[in-house]
């Protein structure tokens, strides 16, 4: 297997700003992933605690690395913070960290099947043991419902002609079982010959997939409702998102609650210098709002 890219946080001082972290405070790192934006938030806690919550279990593995009493971790999806928080006997938090989308470590497993390039099963989940893999989806889904999800998730034009064909192989009994071969079929609907892409051709198609087997849009609409219940009087809800829709919704839930100040008027983004040490944070948009006292 490859040798996995070094974990860089995106953001991180940013993330330490608009958190606003206090030694003694109790924040909620939605996201652990790697660990890396947990490790910053526990080097600035003195008696405080973190709560880090993250659906893999190989997740779990990399917290238990971490020997720090003040980090809690929870194999749980973020949509469940309200009971998860109840669970750990926690009334209020003064932050919580959302860094979405996929981990750099989930990425550079092939075994997940994010990758477009790395073959592998079409797999996708978050949490490998629950729900339906992206197979599922193809092998099972209407061809309406794969156009609806390539389009509302994705934005891609040719949504129902990568439906169609799906299901043309479906009934063939040749439906791509890997990612690069399902990936090859996607750029040979979408690809416009002569035309140089800057992005894999299936790119839309994959973040549609992976958003649908994961439920994202709702879990994350669900996560930062429960954030915001969740937070004390001048307490932050950070999220870091890398693709518009994901943008759109933090946007729109930070600016229609009126609990919520907002912090950002426009998103925060890496500079040069962070993207030419982390080509993955290119994209990346922070969003922040602090609950007022109403």
């Amino acid at each position: 297997m490859d040798e996995p890219l070094r974990h860089v946080p995106v953001l991180a001082s940013s993330v330490l700003a608009y958190l606003a972290v206090r030694p003694d405070g109790t924040y909620v790192d939605a996201t652990f992933g790697g660990g890396g934006h947990s490790r910053s938030i526990l080097e600035r806690l003195r008696g405080g605690t973190l709560i880090a919550l993250d659906a893999d279990p190989q997740a779990q593995e990399r917290a238990r690395a971490i020997p720090d009493p003040s980090l809690h971790f929870v194999r749980a999806n973020f949509r469940n913070l309200t009971s998860i928080l109840a669970q750990c006997g926690v009334a209020r938090v003064d932050g919580v960290l959302f860094d979405l989308g996929v981990s750099s470590m989930q990425l550079d497993d092939a075994r997940r099947g994010f990758s477009m390039v790395k073959d592998a099963p079409l797999d996708m989940r978050m949490n490998q043991y629950a729900g339906r893999s992206a197979y599922d989806v193809l092998a099972h889904a209407s061809e309406r419902e794969l156009a609806d999800i390539f389009f509302d998730f994705g934005e891609e034009r040719a949504a129902r002609r990568v439906a169609r064909a799906i299901v043309a192989r479906r009934r063939e009994g040749t439906l791509p079982k890997t990612t690069t071969d399902f990936a090859s079929l996607v750029a040979g609907i979408v690809h416009k010959a002569g035309r140089r892409e800057r992005i894999h051709p299936a790119t839309r198609i994959f973040q549609a997939l992976r958003i649908a087997v994961n439920e994202e849009l709702d879990a994350l609409h669900e996560g930062l409702s429960a954030a915001i219940d969740s937070l004390r009087v001048g307490g932050r809800v950070v999220a870091i998102s890398f693709q518009s829709l994901e943008d759109r919704v933090v946007k729109h839930v930070l600016r229609g609650d009126e609990r919520i100040d907002v912090l950002t008027k426009k998103p925060v983004t890496p500079s040069r210098e962070e993207v030419a040490e982390n080509p993955r944070a290119r994209s990346a948009k922070l969003r922040a709002g602090e609950r007022r006292a109403l």
